[in-house]
């Protein structure tokens, strides 16, 4: 095995890639088809994408396990009709500046639904992280549009996902993780898709295959970064995907971000990653302040 292929960082730069690039072609196949339409072909054409994969490796994919993946699959299917609505609707770095709340969430859905402990300075950390997604939206100054309302959902149910993960951190194979999530979310997306449905013309099909891959292969790739390092190694390289968006949205779609949101985007991120870091210092024994 290569030295690239056992580093963390690297695949999560990989991912970080894989989602930007997603999140561009969303916004253009969102010109013609609904968003929720769009989850359907991500989640069916991804899975496609992972068949040679699913098929070429027996008892990859254990039914035994499936309890366990059925409530990541659950929160993380609604976390990504509010993702690619929001991404179809609202500013990309607004959308991804909320989108880093997640792991807040996901820190106070482990203090009340596991009853994990915290300390004062990751107390202090979910509060520069709060104040940050308060930089973002403004309320009474920045319209809460329906697109920043969905984004908002998503972060929340990515949260909960992310609780829902521990129980899966060592259980089972990341590469079954990653299926694990197309699986269980194609039917439910074209139950949704159904009631916008509009046939795809031949021009966008392009955009919906790019989408489906990106999207297996961000799924793998992120799954492998978290697979070979820690979080706290790999999250401040998000930075990488911030950059991305922002970019896209400037050069690609004419958006305009002035100071505070791009401000509140960096603490919203650096809370995160100063969570991650706390949470690795906890795993070792460390001082869980």
């Amino acid at each position: 095995m290569s030295r690239l292929a056992r580093s963390g960082p690297f695949w999560f730069v990989v991912s970080c890639f894989a989602f930007a690039s997603m999140w561009v072609m969303i916004r253009y196949a969102a010109a013609v088809l609904h968003s929720f339409e769009i989850v359907f072909f991500r989640n069916f054409l991804g899975l496609l994408f992972l068949a040679p994969m699913l098929l070429g490796t027996p008892g990859l994919i254990q039914r035994a396990k499936l309890p366990l993946h059925l409530r990541r699959a659950t929160s993380g299917f609604v976390a990504t009709m509010g993702t690619f609505y929001a991404v179809a609707n609202a500013p990309l770095a607004d959308v991804l500046a909320i989108n880093y709340t997640a792991p807040l969430f996901g820190t106070l859905g482990a203090v009340l639904m596991l009853g994990e402990r915290i300390r004062a300075r990751r107390i202090a950390a979910l509060a520069v992280g709060f104040v940050g997604m308060l930089l973002v939206l403004r309320p009474g100054a920045v319209p809460i549009t329906p697109g920043i309302i969905a984004a908002i959902i998503s972060a929340i149910t990515t949260g909960y996902s992310i609780v829902a993960m521990r129980s899966l951190v060592g259980v089972d194979d990341a590469r079954a993780v990653a299926a694990w999530t197309f699986i269980l979310t194609t039917l439910p997306s074209l139950a949704v898709a159904l009631f916008v449905w509009v046939t795809p013309p031949l021009s966008v099909w392009p955009l919906l295959a790019g989408i489906g891959a990106a999207a297996a292969v961000g799924q793998l790739t992120l799954t492998r970064a978290f697979s070979l390092s820690e979080a706290s190694a790999v999250l401040p390289l998000d930075f990488v995907r911030f950059g991305l968006v922002t970019a896209a949205g400037i050069g690609l779609f004419d958006e305009r971000y002035d100071a505070l949101t791009l401000a509140g985007g960096a603490l919203i991120l650096g809370s995160t990653i100063y969570l991650a870091v706390r949470e690795a210092q906890l795993k070792r024994g460390g001082d869980p302040g």
